[in-house]
């Protein structure tokens, strides 16, 4: 009787983190380059009563055995890093990823950040940053007489000068891909650092060897689809209610135990 108590417990604890996860994706569901999370778990161990196998007489054998779960367990929060929708901004300064990769942030502390947010500014000497003031990674410096900025599929960064006939190259984007992109750590504010799970960064051409292509004047938007948020909400809900109902069910089986010596 006991036992059914703390495995409902269990459900309860992972229904909680089902709607929490679910919450974060729907509060991000307009977070440019947000990539959506999904919350995975597996049933607890189980107390064999009697195990497969057992002999139930000189010739036969038991087909199935007792085994009592005890309950359930998370087991990780995976990122899902499908493409986002694209939003057209008209800005020459945002930048969305067609495809693998991410770009290369150079974080406070010197560490390289990777994000697929790609609504980038300049400060005040003319650096590609993002909304924090990190610098991209390779750096790029637009001179001040530029009056226009071209950026290539293949991460060409190009200028039109003031006075000049010509676009002048300043320099070029390369993005970076893993092997295991669900194994990078969130630090939050859309980027990601590397770890061993996520493997080294592979970094090369925007177009080449697998990684995709850069589109000047869009903006990836979140993966998130909200009609499914809102389902997964109700089934988390639901699933905490049903588990609930279970531990008050054993503590009215309880209360029948302790009044049979009334």
């Amino acid at each position: 009787m006991i036992r059914s108590l703390y495995t409902g417990a269990t459900g309860m604890l992972a229904q909680q983190m089902q709607i929490d996860t679910t919450s974060h994706n729907i509060a991000n569901v307009n977070t440019i380059g947000y990539k959506k999370e999904r919350a995975e778990f597996a049933d607890l161990f189980y107390q064999a009563m009697e195990y497969s196998g057992t002999a139930t007489s000189s010739t036969t054998t038991s087909p199935t055995g007792i085994e009592v779960g005890l309950g359930v367990r998370p087991t990780a929060i995976s990122k899902q890093f499908t493409q986002g929708n694209f939003k057209e901004t008209g800005n020459n300064l945002d930048l969305a990823i067609t495809g693998n990769g991410f770009f290369q942030i150079q974080l406070p502390d010197g560490t390289i950040g990777y994000t697929r947010n790609g609504a980038f500014k300049l400060d005040s000497e003319g650096t590609i940053v993002n909304s924090d003031g990190y610098k991209l990674i390779p750096e790029i410096t637009v001179p001040e007489d530029a009056i226009a900025i071209s950026i290539g599929t293949d991460g060409t960064v190009s200028v039109k000068q003031a006075g000049a006939a010509e676009l002048n190259q300043i320099g070029n984007i390369e993005i970076a891909n893993f092997i295991n992109p669900a194994g990078l750590h969130s630090v939050g504010d859309n980027n990601y650092v590397v770890t061993t799970a996520s493997g080294d960064p592979i970094v090369g051409t925007p177009g080449l060897n697998g990684l995709g292509q850069i589109r000047q004047g869009f903006v990836e938007m979140s993966n998130v689809q909200l009609v499914e948020e809102m389902t997964d909400l109700i089934t988390g809900q639901r699933a905490y209610e049903a588990n609930s109902k279970v531990i008050t069910t054993s503590d009215e089986m309880l209360q029948t135990v302790n009044g049979l010596k009334r």
